[in-house]
């Protein structure tokens, strides 16, 4: 079963890499870590609904440990989010850090329970 997790894992990892490096190129923001952001949204609504499926017993337990623990795990970063929030803070900007942190704990909540809930 660890090797569903680690697999998973790297999955979750180049995924986030990659769509960090997509949405960081295209200078949506120069202030506001949209990448992080977007990722962490992403990957709570996709964990919330994994797991509503792996309870319910409409994925197996193998399914899960790869794609809820492994990819979901890797994918989202909360690592990247606190060095986000410390960089802001350094730059004097605390109230984009303040928006920053409420948004991504509120909406990455609501995201999982949509997920859960569908």
């Amino acid at each position: 079963m660890i090797w569903l997790i680690g697999l998973g894992g790297s999955l979750g990892a180049a995924a986030r890499y990659l769509l960090s490096y997509c949405i960081n190129n295209k200078k949506i923001s120069k202030n506001f870590p949209v990448g992080t952001w977007a990722i962490n949204i992403t990957g709570s609504f996709l964990l919330g609904f994994l797991a509503n499926l792996h309870q319910a017993g409409g994925i197996s337990d193998g399914v899960w440990l790869f794609t809820g623990v492994g990819f979901c795990g890797a994918y989202t970063t909360f690592s990247t989010f606190g060095y986000e929030v410390i960089t802001l803070i350094q730059q004097n900007k605390k109230m984009l850090a303040g928006i920053y942190v409420l948004t991504s704990v509120c909406v990455s909540i609501g995201t999982a329970a949509i997920g859960f809930m569908l």
